[in-house]
């Protein structure tokens, strides 16, 4: 694990993966192939939806938070469900508007339960998790519809969630990609989005493009591969056009509008096809004059916070349960 400070010389890129894998990232893989587990770009939405579903909901006691709420948020023509769970409801926390991962297709936050659970325990705030609208039924822009919808009534009704001592924004992967977009969307006033105060980002998609070191050496074997996200961006977006918006891609934002952001909290590891463009986005922040505090696991595997419990007979990685852990420290620090 390495810190990177975005203001100095670059890194050389052959320190940025390690030699071998973590052991518990390698047992999970051999496990995985041990099984048998189908190629996701060979499945239909539905079905990956189902095989993702059974590794990421173990049938054990989640980790207790003293209030958890399922809700509905109304919206234009539709509902947004969000799980709110509240450590201390006899105290006014700062709020966290998180977002799961999933390539925008698919996950819920029953998937991504634990690390809700985690980051409102260890981070002292209240965590909204919502279940936005994903593709191919419900295409770009509707994820980053409902998590500005989202983002605003967590503020709008701050009082009533226990809330109010300030506002941040996380999330994993294609859920991490929504954050620092609302996020960006806050800093140009689109809408009325809610002033912003900080950003946890665990190893994010930030640009529609596999033209990439990362997407080459890691293109597969470690869980998400180069197939599996051209799959996931193709169920997602309607066409390149799409991709090319900065609302999907928030790497192409222009320098303006990224020097108003919020600091960013972020996590990455080495053995992840999405590494390259995660480094140019802390980079770009930091050109910026972003505060970027960038954690890098060179020897982890893309989706590894979500991994600190898993399904039998899947093993669990331990360093998802230390992220988890940092993700809460750095919130703490960050509101304090």
């Amino acid at each position: 694990m390495m810190q990177i400070d975005h203001t100095q010389s670059e890194i050389e890129s052959s320190e940025l993966r390690a030699e071998e894998l973590d052991s518990d990232a390698q047992a999970l893989l051999n496990t995985l192939e041990d099984e048998g587990a189908p190629d996701l770009t060979q499945l239909s939405p539905e079905q990956a939806r189902t095989l993702l579903g059974d590794l990421f909901t173990p049938d054990v006691e989640p980790e207790p938070v003293a209030s958890v709420d399922d809700r509905k948020i109304p919206a234009y023509a539709r509902d947004i469900r969000v799980r709110i769970y509240d450590p201390d409801p006899d105290q006014t926390l700062p709020a966290v508007v998180y977002f799961h991962g999933g390539g925008w297709v698919v996950g819920t936050i029953d998937t991504h339960d634990k690390v809700a659970r985690s980051v409102a325990n260890h981070g002292q705030c209240v965590v909204v998790s919502v279940d936005y609208r994903k593709g191919p039924e419900h295409p770009f822009p509707g994820a980053v519809e409902d998590a500005y919808v989202a983002t605003k009534w967590t503020a709008d009704n701050a009082a009533e969630l226990g809330a109010g001592a300030g506002l941040a924004v996380a999330g994993e992967s294609a859920g991490a990609t929504l954050a620092t977009v609302v996020a960006q969307m806050a800093v140009e006033k689109e809408l009325g989005v809610p002033e912003i105060d900080h950003q946890v980002l665990f190893y994010p998609v930030t640009d529609h493009s596999f033209d990439t070191e990362s997407y080459e050496i890691n293109a597969e074997n470690y869980f998400l591969t180069t197939r599996g996200m051209v799959w996931f961006w193709n169920h997602y977006l309607r066409n390149d056009i799409d991709g090319a918006n900065l609302r999907a891609s928030p790497l192409r934002a222009p320098e303006r509008v990224l020097a108003e952001l919020p600091p960013v909290t972020m996590y990455s590891s080495g053995y992840d096809p999405l590494r390259t463009e995660q480094f140019a986005y802390g980079r770009a922040l930091a050109d910026a004059g972003v505060s970027v505090e960038h954690t890098h696991y060179e020897d982890m595997i893309h989706d590894f916070a979500n991994m600190s419990q898993l399904a039998d007979p899947f093993p669990a990685i331990e360093a998802g349960a230390d992220v988890q852990e940092r993700a809460g420290k750095a919130l703490r620090e960050a509101f304090e």
